[in-house]
């Protein structure tokens, strides 16, 4: 009778194993299998990181196997168990992949394909077209979108991080538990003496070193040094931890009168300001104009209120709309509408991993009302959400398209703008994946038409476009992808934003914000309204109180910290895709990656300021903290 060898894999996480009844068959193009017990409770098989082999027999050929049928029935109690992969010897000595990188949870069957990506035209049998079918039918029904704050893009319908589906939580919830990192993090840093001392003012600059950890020769020692200087204030919209702003200033705003006589001593290039031009105030008494020749302490304290400003964007608008927000509808919409057999879910679920999850903490317990950020951001108890409405209107597909939104914004020239890097580094990974997109989608789209048949690529295009942006026309996303250039643009604008962009605005936060005069979560005092009067006493009065420091020193480190076991651009331990020349393209792609890397790493030798943000391996695959 033939007999096929059978190899199970179970995951390396902490309680990945089972010690359930597990059962299997097999569903091939001539018949299926009898279901096989393969694990009874206590025989040591599916422990944590084990590979299990069983020879199964059968009365008859089965003919080529199609899929794999997995049963775990409860022995004592709920023990979930994380299948990674089965393999298949068939009686003709073929090796067939089964990959599943899933919970089994509770007492259900779950109905694994073999490896190879398939598009929907692909499918010729009725069995493998309804297993298409029910997949998505039901995640469907798992994964549903819901509205948390009117205007904002759509998020996943679960209070909780316990809500959500198994497969896409985090391993350990305590590890992304806010309250209690941030708590551990102002122990570690030795500052949770002073994290309930609100409204306890500091006494000046040098009492916040208190607070400050001293790492020397790192970026934050940097900015402690020298955060009062006028180049390290500029030199933070390059390549600070929100170097998306700055833009080239082609006319001088109406609402911002600034004259020749103003800003003179600060031209450096002979240049009339009329020349350099071709470089939310209402012009008024109340509200003089701040320039580098006023009295040291004006000065300061202007821009002082600019870095805080700055911030508070950074945090709403930069940060979280603009990578976790966005990512987390990218991922929806590809647990909705692409079958784990897609190519394109293959290629994107490694850039999802966690980020629903993350998400969802987030709103349990950091921007949900009276949560960590009402701590000590001024923008909480509801500032943040106003902010993420008005910003909507700018987020648009164009400016998610990295090398687009640099032209668009003046700053493409490396001769006219030098140093920076956030630009530089950026274009060199955009590159890569867009390279790696296109060689991919290659081999499984011969033409323009056959994306335009993709039903389910189409209908995650319009999940996307409908749900997270609202179907608003203006934001430029497509309801449609039509060639194989647009949607290799289309895949490396989701990658980039849930690795690169995330990458370039998150881990930078404890180098540019642990100085606390340098980016104020809050000023507790309002600005000036005339020249000549600050000193150095209502500046430090006007900066966070005590309290309010220490729960922004332990965000700004918990959120610079990579997850343990992080995964990094070009790391694919899940071995989703099996074909070969998916194999090649992945050796390219990081082979590319490593070339990156390299070439940063040379650029920043002997830099007191290095930028290493963007290097391939500080860039993780996901949104995951």
């Amino acid at each position: 009778m033939p007999s096929y060898t059978v190899t199970v894999a179970t995951g390396s996480q902490w309680f990945a194993g089972t010690d359930d009844y597990v059962y299997l068959s097999l569903e091939g193009t001539a018949g299926c299998s009898e279901r096989h017990l393969l694990d009874k409770p206590f025989y040591n098989d599916f422990e944590r990181g084990a590979v299990d082999s069983y020879d199964v027999t059968v009365e008859e050929d089965l003919g080529e196997i199609q899929l794999i049928k997995i049963e775990k029935r409860k022995y004592w109690y709920q023990d979930d168990w994380y299948l990674k992969y089965i393999t298949v010897k068939t009686p003709l000595g073929d090796y067939l992949e089964f990959p599943c990188y899933r919970w089994i949870t509770d007492e259900k069957e779950i109905v694994l394909r073999d490896g190879r990506a398939k598009l929907p035209r692909d499918d010729k049998t009725q069995i493998l077209k309804q297993h298409r079918r029910k997949e998505l039918e039901t995640r469907q029904k798992t994964y549903r979108w819901k509205e948390w704050h009117p205007g904002f893009p759509l998020s996943i319908d679960a209070h909780s991080h316990s809500d959500l589906p198994r497969d896409i939580q985090f391993d350990n919830e305590k590890g992304i538990d806010f309250i209690l990192n941030y708590s551990k993090a102002m122990e570690n840093l030795y500052v949770n003496r002073f994290m309930h001392m609100f409204q306890s003012s500091w006494s000046d600059f040098a009492d916040f070193e208190k607070i400050f950890v001293r790492i020397s020769n790192t970026i934050s020692e940097y900015v402690m040094q020298h955060w009062k200087e006028d180049f390290m204030f500029g030199y933070q919209f390059l390549n600070g931890c929100n170097p998306v702003l700055i833009r080239r200033c082609t006319e001088i705003p109406k609402k911002l009168p600034v004259t020749m006589d103003m800003v003179e001593c600060s031209l450096e290039r002979n240049l009339t300001l009329e020349e350099e031009v071709k470089l939310g105030q209402k012009p008024g008494p109340d509200n003089p104009i701040f320039l580098p020749s006023d009295a040291t302490y004006d000065w300061l304290l202007a821009k002082i209120w600019v870095r805080s400003s700055d911030f508070h964007i950074h945090q709403t608008v930069t940060h979280l709309l603009r990578t976790h927000l966005v990512s987390e509808v990218f991922s929806i919409a590809m647990f909705r509408q692409l079958p784990a057999v897609h190519p394109l879910f293959k290629l994107l679920v490694p850039h999802m991993r966690f980020t629903i999850a993350i998400n969802t903490k987030a709103r349990e317990q950091l921007i949900c009302e009276c949560g960590l950020f009402d701590k000590a951001n001024a923008t909480g108890g509801g500032g943040h959400v106003q902010m993420v409405q008005k910003a909507m209107k700018d987020l648009t597909y164009s400016s998610l398209c990295f090398p687009e939104e640099i032209k668009a914004k003046g700053m493409d020239s490396k001769e006219d703008i030098p140093y920076y890097y956030y630009r530089d580094d950026g274009i060199k990974v955009w590159e890569a994946l867009k390279s790696f997109a296109e060689d991919v989608i290659h081999i499984y789209y011969e033409s323009d038409e056959v994306v335009c048949d993709d039903v389910e690529l189409q209908a995650f295009v319009k999940d996307i476009y409908v749900y997270g942006m609202r179907g608003v026309k203006a934001s430029g996303f497509p309801k449609m992808i039509r060639t194989r250039e647009k949607l290799a643009e289309y895949l490396t604008v989701i990658i980039f934003t849930t690795s690169a962009q995330h990458a370039a605005v998150n881990f930078g936060q404890y180098d540019w914000c642990s100085w606390i005069p340098n980016a104020p979560p809050t000023m507790r005092r309002p600005p000036p309204t005339e020249k000549g009067t600050v000193t150095i006493e209502q500046i430090v009065e006007s900066l966070p109180d005590r309290g309010r420091s220490c729960w922004h020193l332990g965000a700004v480190w918990a959120l610079s910290q990579f997850q343990d076991n992080e995964l990094f651009l070009g790391m694919y331990p899940d071995e989703h895709f099996v074909e070969k020349p998916v194999k090649e393209a992945m050796a390219k792609f990081r082979k590319n990656l490593d070339e990156i890397v390299n070439a940063i790493t040379e650029r920043n030798k002997n830099k007191k300021l290095p930028y290493y943000y963007l290097s391939p391996d500080r860039i993780p695959n996901s949104v995951a903290v």
